[in-house]
């Protein structure tokens, strides 16, 4: 095994310029990600600079056979943590040889809202608190937990220390470590209030790279959890029972609320958000009514209420912001397993483009 780990660490700028580009992309799920490398002749830096690549379609669920190629456009670059060096991943959307963006692509549509021209001007701002569950490999039953069984109720585990307590703490900080190697903008973690569930926050993040952040982090855990054996799920609710789902609430805010004067602006926002509740919901996330209960810090899915320092409300506002007169808010509502692109863009357009 030593001489396999070698290998794997094996530095490659000692003896070539050539280095490797791991093309990361969203599977047909939605929710999965797949990936695969490719030699390239140097260092890249600029995304435009490298080159599209295609994919079997058939064999991710976002094409026929009898049509298959996909192709790959790549459209943020990662320093990679695993190979190092000179090695990078690369963010990428899916398209068809045509050049329209397949109907899993949400990312070109994003984009499309991002440069319009009174978004850009607004310089929307993004935290996101990505939650999610580690289970144990072979019976999918969280880690920590006894197998067919229930640890104690909920109380201790929210940012607790000691082995009875935290769960999987050496994946977390692994990961921790190798987004800031990435480069991905992310700002913290902590254990949650259901044991064997962790958060990390990625942001603050400007326009569409939220996205690319999210999902690359999300691919660096995916890969760590793989190395340790461990099973990561982004299930919104992955116990029933008196235990809290997974959620991913979304900070936002715009170059307006963080002015002077921005708390009416944060209020008209939550007015408009609240008019397109349904519309929001509807694309927040597969399973969200089993976590958005109103229970377990949450608000009733068929409900929108906002409040301030309020954790069973659809909206929070904090209280610096209410004290401040300017600041961000936190959209709640969104499910761990929501697509990054669609929510962040979803936001920018009800709060700054739709006109009531």
């Amino acid at each position: 095994m030593s001489l396999l780990t070698d290998l794997v660490n094996l530095n490659l700028s000692d003896c070539t310029d050539k280095i490797i580009a791991e093309y990361i992309w969203v599977g047909g799920s939605g929710i999965d990600l797949r990936s695969k490398a490719r030699t390239l002749s140097g260092p890249v830096s600029d995304p435009s600079k490298l080159p599209k690549w295609n994919y079997d379609g058939s064999s991710t669920g976002q094409a026929s056979g009898e049509d298959s190629e996909v192709i790959l456009y790549p459209q943020a670059i990662f320093k990679d943590p695993f190979r190092r060096g000179n090695n990078i991943l690369v963010m990428c959307d899916a398209y068809t040889p045509a050049g329209d963006p397949i109907p899993t692509n949400k990312r070109c549509a994003a984009a499309k809202i991002f440069s319009h021209p009174d978004v850009v001007a607004e310089e929307p701002w993004y935290g996101i608190e990505q939650e999610y569950t580690l289970l144990q490999k072979d019976v999918k039953w969280p880690i920590g937990w006894p197998v067919g069984g229930f640890p104690g109720p909920q109380g201790p585990y929210y940012c607790g220390v000691g082995v009875d307590k935290a769960f999987g703490r050496d994946i977390v900080d692994s990961h921790y470590k190798a987004c800031l190697y990435a480069g991905i903008s992310i700002s913290g973690i902590n254990g949650e209030v259901m044991p064997g569930q962790w958060e990390f926050q990625v942001g603050p993040t400007v326009g569409i790279s939220a996205g690319d952040e999210l999902w690359v982090a999300r691919y660096v855990l995916e890969r760590i959890t793989e190395i340790a054996g461990v099973v990561l799920s982004f299930d919104p609710k992955p116990i029933q029972g008196d235990w809290n789902g997974a959620g991913a609430h979304t900070n936002y805010s715009t170059k307006s609320m963080r002015c002077d004067g921005g708390y009416e602006v944060i209020k008209k926002a939550i007015e408009k958000l609240g008019a397109r509740h349904t519309q929001h919901i509807a694309a927040y996330g597969e399973g969200n009514e089993r976590r958005l209960t109103g229970r377990h810090e949450t608000a009733d899915i068929n409900t929108f209420i906002w409040g301030v320092a309020n954790r069973g409300a659809s909206i929070r506002v904090g209280r610096d912001t209410e004290k401040a007169g300017k600041g961000y808010f936190e959209d709640r509502r969104p499910a761990s397993n929501m697509d990054p692109y669609i929510v962040t863009s979803m936001i920018a357009e009800t709060t700054i483009l739709w006109k009531p």
